[in-house]
């Protein structure tokens, strides 16, 4: 290596090590930038995709249940990357933290900033007005005893009409000038839009602490007392506490839905869902008659009622080997396709000797094919019928793992009736019954009940979310059709008694209207003055400041 090699690398400046706080201070200033914090929401719309592609577990836990377990290769993986709890996953509330963060980080500095902004003046008038992107001249003759400070006078009332705050600066000097300013309504819009923001998040972390969702089943003549026990599912926020349930109870007392049957194309297609109730918001309360229909919730105080399915339940009777009634009520079967063509599953863990377990489907108007196979031609109940297959054994009900009340695991159990079994397959009309094989007992098809399916919740911060993001669409409202604009105005006195004035405009940003605000501005200068001729000065033609001319 050369002395001259030697001198160069010794010479080489060597950049000093960040260190801890140099390090904090960057990714603090990473994160609190307007690029991180849109970056933030973006992900934060990408990542909740996965919510609407995959079943949730706290909306429909047994939908999940039966995904994992009709996927094994890949349903275990999805549920350890928490696809089934998005919206309370660990990644989901990082971000949701983190995007936090960032429009506070972002929005502090800005406001003050632009407080700073409002109390200052505008910016000093440029020493060459003809660089800017709109420019022009007047003049004004001898004869109107117009003179450089009252020329910069009048021009700052003109431009305080149109909305600007203005700044005269060496009014009685040779040549005074004005600065002018307006559109400073933009960066509020900004900052109320990002404000806004951050209070629709913390409406929903509010809604997510303090707020609970359940749904249950009740169907036709049924009760529902709002209590933990009275939920099939329920989920709580995390700060709620159960006293903290509203004490009304619903009764259902007819479910009535109406089919089209006028149209062609439309035909079976519902048309209204009608859930007759009769409800007591305290259990001192009188009873009152209320409607629940889609989309026409029935609140008590901050919960909501709402209407989210409805089916078909089963009057259903099994008795057992030792003749004794095992069973007796209605059977939710859930709906699989348009005419309400439903699975259906009971397990009678009270039969004897031997529990039985029931599986099978629910035709509300059956009809068969050409090849002898049963199915439903509408959904309205006009020839209801029942296709089960009937086993026998251990339900497993007893090791106390829980189960899916929709599924029956036939593994450990034996199978009694079935269309290839010699025995065949149970059908049953309304009112017929069937005696099982083996002695086993008998099951009846007694009668047809409706059922609804609503979804209860209450959410503290429901109203924060609707009126933060009415404030945030007119910030940002705002921010877009608000311009921000300058003029700077200069005037002075040519030798022969004339006034000369220049002005020029600006824009912070792109601004497609800064022309014709300049033609106007140079109009109502005009009119001020009384000057016939009001265009602008030619683009080709040299700009001169008043001292030139």
């Amino acid at each position: 290596m050369s002395s001259s090699d030697a001198t160069d690398t010794a010479a080489a400046p060597v950049p000093a090590p960040l260190g801890p706080a140099g390090m904090l201070r960057w990714a603090w200033t990473q994160l609190t930038s307007m690029r991180t914090a849109i970056f933030l929401l973006l992900l934060l719309a990408v990542v909740a995709v996965p919510g609407s592609l995959f079943p949730q577990r706290p909306a429909n836990p047994a939908l999940v249940t039966q995904y994992i377990k009709d996927r094994p290769e890949y349903g275990k993986i999805l549920d350890s990357l928490q696809l089934f709890d998005v919206y309370s996953s660990a990644w989901f509330s990082a971000i949701y933290i983190l995007l936090f963060i960032s429009l506070i980080g972002c929005v502090i500095p800005r406001a003050r900033a632009h407080w700073k902004a409002l109390r200052s003046a505008p910016p000093r008038t440029p020493r060459r007005l003809s660089r800017l992107p709109e420019y022009g001249t007047l003049v004004l003759p001898a004869n109107a005893a117009v003179s450089p400070g009252d020329a910069v006078r009048d021009a700052a009332e003109v431009l305080k009409k149109r909305g600007y705050r203005v700044d005269i600066r060496d009014a009685d000097g040779p040549m005074p000038s004005l600065g002018a300013e307006r559109g400073l309504l933009r960066e509020v819009g900004n900052l109320v839009f990002h404000t806004a923001l951050i209070g629709v998040l913390v409406s929903v972390a509010i809604g997510g602490l303090f707020g609970y969702r359940g749904q249950k089943i009740i169907i036709e003549g049924d009760t529902f007392v709002n209590t933990l026990v009275g939920y099939d599912n329920f989920t709580p926020g995390t700060n709620f506490q159960s006293d903290w349930l509203d004490p009304f109870a619903l009764t259902l007392d007819k479910f009535e839905v109406r089919f089209d049957r006028e149209s062609i194309r439309q035909f079976g297609q519902p048309i209204d869902f009608k859930a007759a109730l009769t409800i007591r918001e305290s259990p001192d309360a009188a009873p009152q008659q209320q409607v629940l229909k889609v989309n026409e919730p029935v609140y008590f105080g901050g919960t909501g009622i709402f209407l989210v399915g409805n089916g078909y339940a089963p009057i259903i009777t099994v008795k057992d080997g030792d003749g004794n009634t095992a069973f007796s009520g209605p059977v939710v079967s859930v709906p699989n396709d348009a005419v309400y063509t439903s699975s259906i599953v009971l397990k009678v863990p009270d039969a004897a000797p031997s529990q039985l377990g029931f599986v099978g489907f629910f035709l509300p108007s059956a009809i068969k094919n050409q090849e002898g196979v049963s199915y439903s031609f509408d959904p309205d109940p006009l020839n209801p019928q029942l296709n089960l297959n009937s086993y026998y054994g251990d339900l497993g009900l007893d090791t106390g793992k829980p189960q899916n009340v929709y599924n029956l695991d036939v593994q450990n159990l034996t199978q009694l009736n079935g269309r290839d079994r010699p025995a065949g397959g149970i059908v049953l009309d309304a009112g017929q019954s069937y005696t099982l094989p083996e002695g086993k007992g008998s099951i009846s098809f007694d009668g047809l009940k409706r059922y609804i399916g609503v979804d209860i919740r209450t959410d503290p911060g429901q109203a924060g979310v609707l009126v933060f993001s009415l404030i945030a669409t007119a910030g940002l409202i705002v921010s877009l059709y608000v311009n921000r604009r300058r003029v700077w105005l200069r005037a002075g006195a040519h030798e022969d008694g004339r006034t000369m004035i220049e002005y020029g405009l600006l824009a912070r940003g792109e601004d497609h209207r800064l022309a014709p605000e300049a033609t106007a501005i140079r109009a109502r200068l005009g009119a001020r003055w009384n000057l016939t001729e009001s265009r602008p000065a030619a683009a080709t033609v040299p700009a001169r400041s008043p001292k030139e001319h």
